[in-house]
């Protein structure tokens, strides 16, 4: 059970650590568009580089004082401050155009203080003078890495030795049970939640840490079907509750998420619904993890309580109607029991097998029924269909100026794919591939070549026949 390494990006304001996460990050296309209703928090990304995938955080500016003095933890935000420390490896990003500063020289003390690998980016080297990286030795943290991030160069260079050490990316084969990540801010009941989960099936749990960051997976039973839970919530005795010193980390929920097969999101009911948890169902879409939401502590709400929450899951779970939303205790089991069937439906959906000319046939029967749009008088055609990935499942559709396709006939597609199939709790990628001429991109296409071969038979029957004649007028 692999997780992915954490490179923390560090440095004070505008030294380029925003634009040096765009590049490593941008080769990693997300699978949800930005949707009305769903909020995102951009310091986390995934990024990946010759075959080997890593979680970048953008840990974001640490200022200096007005008096240019005070200790490194009164410049950053819990949430940076835990990122840096959870972190596999530190990127620490100065500005060689302005040269080493006296907060500069701060940082790279705490650095020194991790017992971490830092590697030491002098970006903006395309305006500074040549020596200026040699400036930066003088922080005792190596050789700094010369870069102009905001043209790539020098980018390469810096993936190739962070991820030198990195494992590469395997295809983990068959699991050991479908793989359940429990996931929420803290005090929301993910602790509670687990051992009702756990509780309920009258099994010996073993606790295998998973990490030294305090996620932990417990493989475990449940009618005749393997598990393997992803706990965020820290490591407890069986049957203990206790959530009062729980504190939260993106990053633990980042990679218990890509790690899963589906999440369960918990809510708590008494604190409604924030842009936090939006977050974190953000992360799950775009990591293409099946998606399973429980609103916990509902037993303890009043009737206009209710009614009020249930408006609020109209209004910002507008974005993904094909997921299952329970209504739970898990302190006094309410509704527990019925979060297993919806998670066995999405992880069915997300792992999906369909043939291509089944898939073809419904793509025929959508097209049929809503034709697409034309485009400069000639309709879009849309020929075949194929499965091109599970967990999330992809649909890949080949047909003509599929680039001109409007979102709104792509939704309608896929809209026609989920009822058919009845997809519930995954998200689903449709992606749409252009039929490509063969000879497209080479200087000869058959009708220019069938021209050229024309030609040239002209010109030597024109060469015989000049022969020709000068042989006879010679006879003559």
């Amino acid at each position: 059970m692999s997780i992915k390494p954490v490179v923390a990006l560090i440095g004070r304001p505008n030294v380029g650590k925003s634009t040096l996460f765009n590049q490593f990050t941008k080769s990693r296309q997300a699978l949800v568009a930005d949707l009305s209703g769903l909020t995102r928090d951009r310091q986390y990304g995934d990024a990946a580089y010759e075959g080997k995938s890593f979680i970048v955080v953008d840990t974001g500016g640490i200022g200096e004082a007005d008096d240019g003095r005070g200790d490194i933890d009164d410049y950053m935000s819990e949430q940076s401050h835990t990122a840096i420390h959870e972190a596999d490896i530190i990127v620490f990003v100065v500005d060689a155009r302005v040269g080493m500063i006296g907060a500069d020289a701060e940082i790279g003390k705490f650095l020194h203080s991790l017992g971490k690998p830092v590697y030491v980016v002098a970006n903006k080297v395309d305006g500074a003078h040549d020596a200026a990286p040699a400036e930066f030795y003088a922080l005792g943290l190596g050789e700094p890495y010369p870069m102009a991030a905001s043209h790539g160069r020098g980018v390469g260079n810096l993936l190739e030795v962070i991820t030198a050490d990195m494992p590469e990316d395997v295809d983990a084969g068959e699991p050991d049970g479908l793989k359940l990540a429990i996931i929420g801010r803290p005090n929301v009941g993910k602790s509670t939640l687990v051992n009702r989960l756990l509780g309920e099936d009258r099994v010996v749990v073993f606790d295998m840490p998973g990490t030294t960051r305090d996620s932990i997976y417990i493989p475990y039973k449940r009618d005749g079907k393997n598990y393997v839970l992803i706990d965020t919530a820290g490591v407890r005795r069986r049957g203990r509750i206790d959530e009062k010193v729980e504190k939260f980390s993106v990053i633990k929920t980042l990679q218990a998420i890509e790690d899963s097969n589906v999440t369960v999101i918990v809510i708590d009911a008494q604190e409604g619904i924030v842009d936090q948890d939006l977050h974190m169902i953000g992360y799950a879409l775009d990591a293409g993890r099946a998606l399973v939401v429980a609103i916990n502590k509902w037993d303890g709400l009043t009737h206009d309580q209710r009614d009020y929450i249930k408006i609020e899951m109209d209004r910002r779970f507008n974005f993904i109607p094909y997921v299952k939303v329970h209504l739970i205790s898990a302190l006094h089991g309410t509704g527990v029991g019925n979060l297993y069937p919806s998670i066995l439906r999405a992880y069915q959906s997300s792992m999906f097998e369909v043939s291509t000319n089944r898939l073809t046939q419904i793509l025929e029967d959508a097209v049929t029924a809503n034709p697409p749009p034309t485009v400069a008088g000639r309709r879009i055609k849309l020929r075949y269909a194929h499965i091109g990935g599970h967990n999330p499942p992809v649909i890949v559709i080949h047909g003509n100026q599929t680039g001109s396709l409007p979102k709104s006939y792509q939704r309608y597609l896929e809209n026609q794919f989920r009822e058919v199939f009845k997809l519930e709790g995954t998200p689903l990628n449709v992606v749409f591939k252009l039929n490509e001429n063969p000879y497209a991109n080479k200087s000869d296409t058959p009708t220019k070549a069938k021209a050229q071969q024309l030609l040239q038979r002209q010109r030597n029957r024109k060469q015989k026949y000049s022969k020709n004649n000068k042989s006879t007028d010679k006879k003559r």
